[in-house]
């Protein structure tokens, strides 16, 4: 649930390094300083056996490639248009709609438990592996282990994460050398990170076993829990493009992501946007550059809580089109409007 999209990286094992060789400052240790601090915290906090812990960390390998996908994210890089480009292939839908087809009661039961509509469930798993297709090329342990000791700008960050990794891996039975996912060390369907995946992920069949790796079952109800969690409203609008008659005022393009303006300011300054919620909803204008010329989104609640899963509203975007593709090829005359319907153009 971190910005995972790169148009093309290598796997680079040519530079793959032993991150028990490199820079090694004790002449007895397997491990740098900083992978030693780690097993010290590790074993007196968590009971984790010393010499299991270095032994995996001795076989990790550090990647530049994985540094490299890190410094140029498609979320930073990349217009809207090109973005966009990448995720609503007539392919992906097509693939959305037999994902969706072979899973029905799944999704129904999703729709029902957590208020959240099947297309955007079956989006969020679209716009990350292609629903489980491609799941990441990468050992969970070489991207965290890199990124917890060779990426200073993240390492905090992944180094929590490696220590929920192992967690992780002792809680479900994991092998840790064998997991695969993303550079950024995100797993399965869904492609959680090793806390979401501790916090939110589920056994949505009922087996016993909370399987996000190869379940789509899981998958499917951890994606409906995570909006759920992240206070989804069933029944609110998402994003709807609007049209201004005149110059946007910058001030109501705003910073963040989270609205700090509300549906009243908007309209105020003459914005015509009709749906179904009060003045005082929250709500955020964004510009995005298309193929054929600036593009303006007023965006809602909703919206904001896709972005808990990758926190970028080009991402946000992506999967808020992809679930309006999926409900009108999904839909059928007569069956009426749906919550979706308010992000067509």
């Amino acid at each position: 649930m971190l910005p995972k999209i790169v148009l093309s990286v290598s796997l680079a094992l040519s530079l793959a390094t032993p991150v028990a060789v490199q820079a090694a400052t004790e002449e007895n240790s397997p491990l740098r300083e900083k992978a030693r601090e780690f097993v010290g915290e590790m074993t007196e906090r968590y009971g984790f056996d010393r010499a299991w812990l270095e032994k995996q960390l001795a076989a990790a390998q550090r990647q530049q490639a994985i540094i490299d996908a890190m410094q140029r994210p498609a979320e930073k890089t990349l217009e809207w248009g090109r973005y966009r480009s990448i995720f609503l292939k007539p392919k992906r839908i097509e693939s959305g709609v037999q994902f969706l087809n072979e899973h029905q009661e799944t999704f129904a039961r999703a729709e029902e438990e957590f208020g959240v509509p099947r297309q955007f469930i079956a989006a969020i798993i679209g716009v990350e592996t292609w629903y489980g297709r491609f799941r990441g090329n990468y050992r969970v342990i070489d991207a965290l282990t890199t990124l917890a000791f060779d990426y200073p700008p993240r390492a905090e960050f992944f180094r929590s994460e490696l220590a929920q990794f192992f967690l992780l891996t002792r809680e479900q039975g994991f092998d840790a050398q064998t997991v695969m996912g993303s550079y950024a060390g995100a797993m399965g369907y869904g492609q959680f990170i090793s806390s979401s995946y501790r916090h939110y992920a589920i056994d949505f069949d009922g087996d016993g076993v909370v399987d996000l790796l190869g379940n789509p079952v899981d998958a499917i109800g951890s994606v409906g829990e995570y909006f759920r969690a992240h206070d989804w409203r069933a029944g609110e609008p998402v994003a709807k493009r609007v049209y201004p008659a005149n110059a946007i005022p910058e001030e109501l393009l705003t910073e963040g992501l989270r609205p700090s303006l509300t549906l009243k300011d908007y309209r105020a300054a003459g914005l015509d946007v009709e749906v179904d919620l009060p003045d005082s909803a929250p709500a955020r204008l964004i510009r995005l550059q298309a193929d054929d010329g600036e593009q303006f989104w007023l965006t809602f609640h909703n919206f904001y809580v896709v972005t808990r899963y990758n926190h970028s509203h080009l991402y946000a975007m992506a999967v808020t089109e992809l679930a309006s593709r999926l409900t009108e090829a999904t839909t059928m005359p007569g069956d009426g409007e749906s919550e979706l319907s308010s992000i067509n153009e």
